[in-house]
């Protein structure tokens, strides 16, 4: 059995779970790196360009655009979580939840209205946030046997069924100001 120690190496301070990253998996880095391999053993690029000139296959002039784009996602690679070093080697978040001595944003009172967790929204949405009222409510061993987050819409976006537009922000009021209330 794992130790609480050993999940939480897995979970950011942010509630993103490095584990269930592609960037930390680095699947979709080793399958870009394996399809160049492909393409260059075939000598796709000349194909390509060959290709470029038949109407219905115009969109191979952008074959070296493609290329170079799978060759980023070769680079697209995490190898160590955010606890051990990986993201971004200045993380305000990290920072501010190494200061204060806690194990993450779910132990701190003001994570709800936090300003250096809206740079998480454009990639997760709310997940982050939904990850940490969960990691609040559960604990660590519960929240990573659950279902943790990558993205989810922010519930300002997400349209429920039967409920108004009036109803939807009632509920969303209620869950930035109530964090032991479920997200779902």
């Amino acid at each position: 059995m794992q130790s609480e120690d050993d999940d939480l190496r897995g979970v950011a301070f942010c509630g993103i779970y490095c584990d269930g990253c592609f960037l930390h998996a680095g699947k979709i880095a080793d399958l870009a790196r394996d399809l160049r391999k492909e393409l260059r053993a075939a000598r796709f690029d000349k194909s390509a360009k060959a290709l470029s000139n038949v109407p219905s296959f115009k969109v191979f002039e952008g074959y070296p655009t493609c290329y170079e784009v799978l060759g980023a996602l070769v680079k697209v690679r995490c190898k160590q979580t955010c606890r051990e070093g990986g993201g971004p080697r200045h993380c305000k978040i990290r920072n501010c939840c190494r200061n204060k001595g806690i194990d993450g944003c779910w132990q701190c009172d003001d994570f709800q209205k936090c300003e250096k967790l809206q740079v998480l929204c454009k990639g997760h949405g709310d997940a982050h946030i939904r990850n940490l009222n969960a990691l609040k409510r559960k604990g660590v061993s519960a929240f990573i046997s659950g279902k943790p987050l990558w993205y989810s819409k922010p519930r300002a976006q997400r349209k429920t069924k039967g409920a108004d537009d009036g109803a939807n922000s009632i509920r969303l009021l209620k869950l930035v100001h109530d964090p032991e209330r479920s997200p779902e």
